[in-house]
């Protein structure tokens, strides 16, 4: 079992910056590949990014790439999502969640872990 909190939400302005962390416990972490993903009111939750156990690869949605950066401290069982220049269509729930072996990181069901939710709100 791995347990996630999500941390770092807030109400930001456009063309302002978030970083949001991910806490993990439970299972050695290096091991466990973590996406995030997003759910704004009236749609259905999507992939945002993902990186791999070891930190050695990424992955980008093409709605968010070029402004969000996603990195893991393995060290301290932390994932953080880097998010800049946000724009309203940003205003969501973001959730990260953990997969072991994980090989489609943008399809929800590799990652039986997931945290509550963080709320991000850009206001325009």
């Amino acid at each position: 079992q791995v347990q996630l909190v999500e941390s770092g939400g807030g109400l930001v302005q456009a063309g302002g910056s978030l970083t949001l962390s991910c806490a993990a416990s439970g299972r050695p972490f290096r091991f466990y590949n973590v996406g995030w993903f997003r759910q704004a009111p009236g749609k259905e939750r999507e992939f945002v990014t993902a990186i791999s156990g070891s930190g050695g690869s990424t992955y980008y949605a093409d709605s968010v790439k070029g402004r969000v950066t996603i990195s893991r401290d393995n060290a301290k069982n932390t994932v953080h999502l880097q998010m800049n220049n946000l724009k309203p269509e940003d205003t969501a729930v973001y959730y990260c969640a953990a997969g072991y072996a994980t090989t489609r990181y943008a399809v929800e069901n590799e990652y039986p872990y997931w945290g509550q939710g963080t709320q991000v709100t850009v206001s325009s």
